[in-house]
């Protein structure tokens, strides 16, 4: 008892001398916010407690022989697609930002257009594609006679649809670390002889660990919650049973009991994640000194490097595009209207907006609490606010339909609640690129500040924010990139009337109306790719 007495009086002196921080000492404005935060993503988890709470058959639902073979095939696929995006934006990322590749602008924007098209018009388009009766099913059928068991569903398909609609996180984060990051030390290891794989392994690599480390957290909570690619592929993972259980008995709580397993998986991944950050530094002695970056010429390595571009575009692009562009001039040419709906768009753009605004403003003061003030207590309330993203999006809607009808009725079916719903689900989005631009800041600059007798406010604002507003722009982008392409929120918690493009393609898939679901989903990725375009132009003012 004296010990623990000893420690902490000891950690307070140490607190104020200044020699480790805690998060009480964080300023109000950082910390009640966060508080604040921390509490709101946890309504989803408070309604799943309060579904199961009492449960008579809680462990023998648990250990259901089924619930294990979802558990295993949910972390499969968010394996297997977190390292094959890691594969191809890796090399991607360095290619565009960091050698003399032919056409490297189109194919820095090309190679990240993906990132703006649903896993639903990814999953209908492939199946529609290489399916049964698909394009290519039919056209091998009906010109060579050849029939073939088409092997694009279940977990093949689900990883590849996947793989290549969400490299992308990987790639946003990974070229804004590399367009950030000095190239002083790569310099100095070229003038001692170092071929460019050497400085790449041992120089770059490195540096780039918490891009790819939280680029990847995006793609394997992505894969956690996403549920269009994998129903229209026929996998069963956590989201599809959740659904199906949702969908299929009047008693949740098994389905309940699942999304709380989901939750855990996802608790555990973000811990794996923090730790794999370490206690390693990574900004520069000063973002001034940032010299010109000297780019690596390919030479013979100049073809395969395009061959490999074109091949990621051709799969991840060319064919969803291609074979809604197919349906949509299939169905123009049998007379069927456009049928385009921009009522739809600008509802999609407008909550997007919002959400974009909104989710970027509350995630800065858990980002710079979880970098400035590390603690056991700051980690915590940093994987609270990622836990809503693993949720399925109907667990969330559900979530909010109960606690709006029992305890806030007038918000039941609102705006501000459907833009809420999206800021629980999306907001780690921003947390990736605002930690790994936070933590390129040196602490230097802002020691600076406080002995020149600014107050920590006016030095957050007028000298950490601007540094890090590249990784603002990136974060407000993925909001908005995500926020257009949900789907079940959007249809639970939306005013009655509110279309977006995302029900509008749903309700025709469903219905097998490919041409009427064709139009929404080529006006989606066009209205989508504005916050491309904010970003690369942001990229160039930097760069």
């Amino acid at each position: 008892m004296k010990a623990n007495y000893l420690k902490f009086k000891d950690k307070i002196k140490a607190v104020k001398n200044g020699e480790i921080n805690w998060p009480f000492v964080a300023p109000p404005f950082i910390l009640i916010p966060v508080i604040l935060i921390a509490l709101a993503m946890s309504l989803p988890l408070f309604y799943l407690l309060v579904r199961v709470w009492g449960a008579e058959n809680f462990f023998s639902l648990l250990f259901r022989e089924r619930t294990f073979s979802v558990l295993l095939n949910t972390l499969g696929l968010a394996a297997a697609v977190t390292t094959t995006t890691i594969i191809i934006a890796v090399p991607l990322a360095w290619l565009t930002v960091r050698t003399n590749l032919p056409g490297r602008k189109i194919w820095s924007i090309l190679t990240m257009v993906p990132l703006v098209v649903p896993t639903l018009v990814g999953g209908f388009a492939f199946v529609a594609a290489f399916g049964y009766g698909g394009i290519v099913h039919n056209f091998l059928t009906s010109t060579f006679n050849i029939s073939y068991e088409p092997g694009i569903y279940g977990f093949f398909g689900a990883w590849a649809v996947l793989s290549l609609l969400t490299y992308p996180y990987v790639l946003l984060s990974v070229r804004a670390a590399l367009r950030g990051m000095d190239p002083g030390q790569e310099e100095t290891a070229r003038t001692l002889g170092k071929t460019p794989w050497q400085v790449f392994w041992k120089i770059t690599l490195p540096k780039l660990r918490p891009a790819i480390a939280s680029g990847g957290l995006l793609v394997a909570l992505y894969t956690l919650s996403d549920f269009a690619a994998v129903s229209l592929l026929q996998f069963n993972s956590f989201t599809r049973v959740i659904f199906l259980q949702y969908r299929g008995t009047f008693d949740r709580t098994y389905a309940a009991i699942l999304s709380l397993v989901l939750v855990v998986v996802t608790i555990f991944i973000v811990s794996v994640e923090m730790k794999t950050r370490g206690k390693a530094r990574y900004h520069s002695v000063s973002r001034g000194t940032k010299g010109k970056v000297k780019r690596n010429k390919l030479g013979k390595w100049k073809w395969p490097a395009l061959i490999f571009c074109l091949l990621v575009v051709t799969l991840a692009l060319v064919i969803p595009v291609g074979v809604s562009a197919f349906w949509l001039i299939r169905g123009l040419l049998q007379g069927e209207p456009a049928m385009l709906r921009w009522e739809a768009a600008f509802n999609s753009f407008y909550v997007s907006f919002i959400a974009a605004i909104v989710g970027t403003f509350i995630t800065l003061p858990v980002a710079i609490l979880s970098v400035k003030y590390k603690s056991k207590f700051s980690s915590l309330l940093e994987k609270i606010t990622y836990a809503g993203y693993a949720l399925p999006g109907i667990v969330v809607a559900l979530s909010l339909v109960f606690f709006a009808s029992n305890y806030a009725f007038p918000l039941y079916q609102t705006l501000p609640l459907l833009i809420f719903a999206y800021v629980i689900l999306f907001l780690p989005q921003a947390m990736g690129t605002l930690r790994s631009s936070l933590l390129q800041v040196s602490p230097n600059v802002e020691d600076v500040g406080l002995t020149m007798g600014y107050s920590r406010f006016k030095i957050l604002m007028s000298v950490t924010i601007p540094l890090i507003k590249s990784g603002i722009y990136t974060g407000a982008a993925l909001i908005f990139l995500t926020t257009m392409k949900e789907l079940p929120a959007t249809m639970l918690l939306a005013p009655t009337g509110f279309r977006s493009l995302t029900t509008e393609i749903w309700n025709a898939t469903t219905e097998a109306f490919y041409t009427r679901a064709a139009g929404p989903a080529l006006l989606l990725v066009l209205v989508s790719s504005f916050s491309l375009w904010i970003l690369f132009n942001q990229e160039d003012k930097n760069a």
